[in-house]
């Protein structure tokens, strides 16, 4: 942390002009250096470099490996719940073994690399603000320097509650601090998260023509998500209503165009983040980088076979053959799995627009082949499959040269107005409104219901899908239940699982569940235990530790259990 804030007023210029690890241990050179940016194109170019590094990366030399730092959270909000095996080969990046495992210690390089890479995106909203601090109104028109600072702000309220949903406390650093190896963890970062969203709110745009820019509407939804983290249903409940019905989004027709590089941008998106490739650069660094590995091993030249669904989300998506609602507390027997083609049952449409099976079209690449699996022993036999290019986009939209040529100008949909719905549902059941909870509920389930579904090359449905509206609640605890159900089907394999686990309070109870019962089916998970009041938080890295020291003692304070 030490080193990274040590360059934080002139870090910007070089991610600007050079990406290299001598730049990384240049000292400040005090204002001459940042003064270049004194001027509205180059605080433009300052907040570029903050826009880019949303995605959870940059090029680093590989001084530390960029996965942990995904902004799609696919290590620290899928593989740590129960929708994602790690995937791949067991002896293939074992670090992430000991994550899904919850065997974690302080020296997991993937802890330093999540800090890192958010630390890194903090740093550039400071020196960001430091100018917006410093310039004069001739330098930069006051009306641009409100806009400049409401965008800025809310990147640094997204890298800090990325940092805070990970590991609990961090310190918090500002534009103004002077030391900050001194600054303690000594407290949740909420408040600093939402003052700076709530200010940013009322001096961003609606719409936006760049739209890769945070609009109104993307800060006031990344304001709901901040409450409904800390179950703050009464603040969150006016935003989202306000996003309702004054937004302007609609739901897509169909719910896979959610996925498809053709409807990025689309009418649902609040908020996104723009990935592209083949655009001068290095070909896959702006394409989402930090999900390389997440791709086929097989079949579609692309690497490295991780982040594999669990058998525990393929069979959450059963449905009761009659009434198409979820099966609830029977969907995850041990030797009844939703398998392949073979599988009869009733199942959610939405199953095979996340799920890779074998048997079933897998996008325009053909029906599946069990061998396009890397270590089915190891990660299963089911394939991730929502952000993967069609084949007939392979090369134009996908990188070319290298070996991840997975990556792709798929964007990754932060919020949308499933996410928004579902909010809005929840808040309704905490005022006990189950009318209004169900009516929500039952948006997302009937576009569900009304989408297009995977088909066989003769236009045949690959399986027995079928999903219906829910009539009613009886209470408020199964209206819950619904919701959250609803909300892992909608977004299965996006990174949110373990943070709503987290959120809903029923973490512990469900992952030492799946611990138990996914033991039945992967070896490496017997006997393995989450322990309550401590894994819902990863430990502090050691690394940070041992930077924050000063006269022998570190300012930061490791996080219980660990």
């Amino acid at each position: 942390m030490k080193k990274i804030f040590l360059i934080s007023f002139v870090m910007v210029v070089g991610f600007m002009l050079s990406c290299s690890d001598d730049f990384l241990e240049l000292k400040p050179k005090a204002s001459n250096s940042i003064a270049t940016f004194y001027s509205e194109n180059g605080v433009n170019a300052m907040l570029t470099g903050a826009y880019s590094i949303l995605d959870g990366h940059y090029d680093n030399g590989w001084a530390f490996n960029q996965w942990g730092g995904s902004v799609s959270n696919w290590v620290w909000g899928a593989v740590a719940s129960d929708d994602a095996y790690k995937g791949s080969e067991s002896s293939d990046q074992q670090t992430i073994n000991d994550i899904e495992q919850f065997n974690v210690t302080s020296s997991n390089e993937y802890l330093d690399s999540k800090w890192r890479f958010m630390y890194e995106g903090v740093s550039r909203c400071n020196a960001i603000l430091k100018v917006l601090s410093e310039v004069t109104d001739e330098q930069v028109p006051a009306d641009k320097k409100v806009w400049f600072e409401a965008q800025t702000r809310v990147l640094r309220a997204h890298f800090y509650f990325e940092l805070t949903r990970v590991f609990g406390k961090v310190p918090y650093i500002d534009e103004t601090t002077e030391a900050p190896e001194t600054v303690p963890n000594d407290h949740l970062l909420f408040s600093e998260i939402e003052a700076d969203l709530t200010a940013a709110i009322p001096n961003l745009k609606h719409r936006e023509a760049e739209k890769a820019r945070i609009t109104k509407w993307g800060a006031t939804a990344y304001l709901a998500k901040v409450y409904m983290f800390q179950n703050k249903h009464g603040q969150a409940k006016p935003l989202l209503e306000s996003i309702i019905t004054q937004g302007g989004y609609e739901l897509m027709d169909n719910y896979q165009d959610n996925y498809m590089i053709a409807t990025n941008n689309n009418k649902e998106s609040i908020l996104e983040v723009q990935y592209a490739v083949n655009d001068g650069t290095d070909g896959s660094l702006n394409g989402g980088w930090g999900d390389a590995l997440n791709f086929p091993s097989g079949g579609q030249s692309t690497c490295c076979g991780f982040f594999q669904p669990t058998r525990n989300l393929a069979n959450a998506f059963k449905v009761d053959a009659t009434t198409g609602l979820p099966l609830f507390g029977t969907y995850n027997i041990v030797g009844q799995d939703v398998g392949g083609v073979e599988y009869g049952g009733a199942v959610d449409p939405r199953l095979d627009h996340t799920i890779g099976r074998a048997g079933v079209p897998f996008l325009d690449w053909g029906n599946m082949d069990p061998a396009w699996v890397r270590d089915p022993s190891n990660g299963g036999p089911f394939l991730y499959k929502k952000t993967l290019f069609l084949a007939s986009e392979k090369g134009s939209k996908s990188t070319e040269t290298g070996w991840a040529t997975g990556v792709n100008a798929n964007n990754y949909r932060m919020i949308r107005l499933a996410h928004v719905y579902l909010w809005r549902a929840e808040c309704a059941v905490a005022e006990n409104d189950l009318g209004t909870a169900k009516d929500y509920v039952n948006l997302v389930r009937n576009r569900a219901k009304g989408s297009t579904v995977v088909e066989f090359s003769d236009g045949t449905p690959a399986a027995n899908y079928k999903v219906e509206p829910y009539t009613g609640f009886a209470n408020e605890e199964e209206a819950l239940r619904a919701i959250q159900w609803e909300t892992r089907l909608e977004f299965g394999m996006e990174g949110h699982r373990f943070f709503d686990l987290v959120r809903w309070g029923i973490v512990a109870d469900v992952m030492q569940n799946y611990l138990n019962t996914e033991g039945l089916r992967q070896s490496y998970l017997v006997g393995k235990t989450f322990k309550a009041g401590t894994n819902e938080i990863w430990p502090i890295p050691q690394t940070q530790i041992d930077l924050s020291s000063v006269d022998g003692s570190s300012s930061l304070t490791q996080n219980t259990g660990y």
